[in-house]
């Protein structure tokens, strides 16, 4: 699974490594150590005048589906095993039509009999697009107009390790390449045949890091560096 990540990505180079058409007002602070439920980026694709481009939006983390009457559904949803989503209710409308891109700088994981945490990044330092699913929910106990009454919520979704990470853990996120985003998004392909076009590697270096990861309170820039197994 992948439960806790790096969203550090200078704003402005975000914007430009995923070429995006439209921001939200609001700009999200670095954060070292994203937990579930916290407000992460996602990037969709959507309509700009007669053409297509790529929105940047701020979610939950924690794919509430539409037909949920509260909020509980978001701990138990922020990964989308790969292997299911096409049939499980909570994820198969989100994979038809609502996938999303889930940047981050690396992700965590933890291993062996002590839980030692990894920190897990591209190889080349470069920003990690990792495929996810959106989903709107309202909340249905607050009137429509009220701000509140609609929250747009993500999960990631996972599959098997690569065979450099399998010692760590036997899980990992789907990453997307730069030349398979596109029609990961595409809004006109339906979900296998977008999970179909996945088929650029993204190689991948990890590390291990201090045990203060495994406090959300901790999220400086102090917890990528390496730790002692």
């Amino acid at each position: 699974m992948c439960g806790r990540y790096v969203a550090a990505l200078d704003f402005d180079a975000l914007v430009e490594e995923f070429e995006i058409t439209r921001v939200p007002v609001e700009r999200l602070s670095a954060d070292y150590n994203v937990a579930p439920t916290k407000r992460v980026y996602l990037i969709a694709e959507e309509p700009k005048n007669d053409q297509l481009g790529r929105a940047l939006e701020i979610a939950r983390w924690g794919l509430i589906p539409a037909w949920s009457k509260d909020r509980s559904w978001a701990s138990r949803t922020i990964n989308a095993r790969v292997e299911t989503i096409a049939e499980k209710p909570s994820f198969r409308s989100a994979f038809a039509s609502r996938r999303c891109l889930i940047p981050a700088s690396g992700y965590y994981e933890w291993s062996g009999p002590q839980k030692q945490p990894y920190y897990i990044h591209a190889a080349d330092g470069a920003p990690l697009a990792m495929a996810g699913l959106y989903e709107w929910w309202r909340d249905k106990s607050v009137d429509e107009s009220d701000p509140g009454a609609w929250t747009l919520t993500c999960s990631i979704i996972t599959t098997a390790a690569s065979s450099e990470l399998t010692q760590i853990h036997d899980r990992m996120p789907i990453l997307v390449a730069p030349g398979d985003r596109a029609g990961w998004l595409a809004t006109t392909r339906v979900g296998p045949a977008a999970l179909a076009g996945l088929t650029a590697p993204v190689p991948l270096a990890a590390h291990p890091v201090s045990t203060e990861v495994n406090k959300v309170s901790n999220f400086g820039p102090g917890l990528i560096a390496g730790g002692a197994e």
